[in-house]
């Protein structure tokens, strides 16, 4: 077949495209749908997104003793890849459909990629978001999408949001724009892995973020057509295994709850058509503690001064369990957003303690006498131990209760000699764990 009459077929004209398939190698008839694939959003993008870096990280290339690239889509336009499925799918809808408007919701970066979209091409956008939305990315919404776009807040959660935007959608006649279930929305996050390529030829390990699956599916996709030798990796927060639980059923299911605090990548269930692509593409899922999220932000931005959000970083934390096998290796993990709310710091830096085994909460029952609490900070606490919380519980009689007191170590190991002197003296306490009623209740 000749590739250049093929190409034409779907783009007329265009020595762009042209040149871009001849760099390449090769065109892949399934990656090219209606308008072009993933080659053709490359062009559609060129213009509207920033080409951004794939650099060389000095610090986690020595850690883990390889080559580790980062893909930096935190210093997209919106801070996030998003825009580029977002433009890709709506830029490709006839000029009548745009004409009647879009719909989207997202209570993030999709919601972001959408508004700078509508500005771009001109058309009205109406985004909903959950009323719960912190101001922050309210504003940063309204921000990218000026004139061009409204803001509904409609209920609770994501789910009722997402159901309240579709009944309007189809009330008004308008167009809805998903965030990772459809192949335009695909093909231009697929986009990231054609620069990863153009950039890096050679990369024996990818490491992928997985939330609904739009990126992995789109990037993967590329990979396996132009770079079958590179292991893929997705990888998804450990308290939203939706993509890793769809893998072991064979299927897309829907988790019947899930810890959203990686909230970029944190959904009940994946896209139906990413799901079928990525369980071709994809290696493995690998799961992430969110605490593990937390420390690999907080170490990211004191040694490379990245600012990075929870669902931005969960390719590089898990490079620590891949260590052996990377060894040697080009590694290219995809950092795929900087959308970081500074509110969340203090959350991120105590999920990040209590994960590395350096915060700990107790309920303490002092004894009723004078010097009783000295006595504890004197000889019960080590020379670094620091009390960061105490709160004295008041009972329904308005008696003195138990003191809720969190105490942060130095060393992980201090732990242990701390509950040997909460026995050796005696002290009356309950440690409050994470998984305990209590804990979520008090602390």
């Amino acid at each position: 077949m000749n590739t250049d009459i093929n190409i034409c077929n779907y783009v007329e004209g265009d020595s762009d495209l042209i040149d871009l398939v001849k760099k390449t190698g090769s065109l892949n008839n399934s990656l090219l749908g209606d308008g072009g694939g993933i080659l053709a959003a490359s062009l559609r993008l060129k213009n509207i997104i920033n080409r951004t870096p794939l650099s060389f990280n000095a610090n986690l290339s020595k850690k883990y003793q390889c080559n580790v690239f980062l893909k930096r889509e935190d210093l997209q336009v919106v801070r996030s890849y998003k825009l580029r499925g977002a433009y890709n799918m709506m830029s490709s809808l006839p000029k009548e459909q745009l004409q009647k408007g879009l719909v989207c919701a997202s209570a993030g970066n999709h919601a972001q990629g959408f508004a700078y979209s509508c500005k771009k091409i001109c058309v009205k956008g109406v985004v909903f978001m959950p009323v719960v939305t912190p101001n922050q990315k309210i504003s940063q919404t309204k921000m990218f999408g000026e004139e061009w776009i409204e803001v509904k807040l409609v209920g609770d959660t994501f789910d009722d949001c997402a159901v309240a935007a579709k009944t309007y959608t189809l009330q008004n006649k308008m167009t809805f724009i998903p965030p990772f279930d459809d192949h335009k929305i695909i093909e231009g996050q697929g986009t990231v892995g054609l620069e990863i390529l153009e950039d890096q030829p050679e990369v024996d390990y990818l490491f992928l973020p997985v939330g609904g699956g739009g990126l992995s599916a789109g990037v993967g996709s590329y990979f396996k057509t132009f770079s079958q030798k590179t292991v893929l990796i997705g990888v998804e927060p450990e308290g939203a295994p939706a993509m890793y639980e769809s893998f072991k059923a064979g299927k897309p299911v829907t988790l019947e709850s899930i810890d959203r605090f990686v909230d970029g990548a944190a959904v009940k269930r994946v896209g139906d058509i990413p799901f079928s692509i990525c369980k071709e593409v994809l290696r493995e899922i690998h799961l992430v503690p969110e605490g593990k999220v937390c420390t690999t932000i907080l170490k990211l931005y004191s040694e490379d001064a990245i600012v990075s959000e929870p669902a931005g970083v969960l390719s590089i934390a898990a490079l620590d369990d891949y260590a052996e096998q990377i060894k040697g290796k080009n590694v290219v993990c995809v950092l795929s957003g900087g959308n970081n709310d500074i509110d969340r710091m203090q959350e991120i830096k105590e999920r990040s303690l209590q994960y590395e085994g350096l915060k700990h909460y107790f309920l303490i029952r002092f004894a009723q006498r004078p010097g009783a609490l000295k006595e504890f900070v004197n000889f019960v606490l080590g020379e670094n131990d620091d009390i960061t919380r105490f709160e004295y519980m008041q009972k329904h009689n308005k008696e003195t209760g138990p003191a809720l007191v969190g105490i942060e170590l130095k060393l992980k190991d201090d732990y242990q000699v701390l509950i040997q002197n909460l026995n050796k003296y005696q002290i009356n306490f309950t440690e409050l764990k994470k998984d305990d009623n209590l804990y979520g209740y008090l602390v």
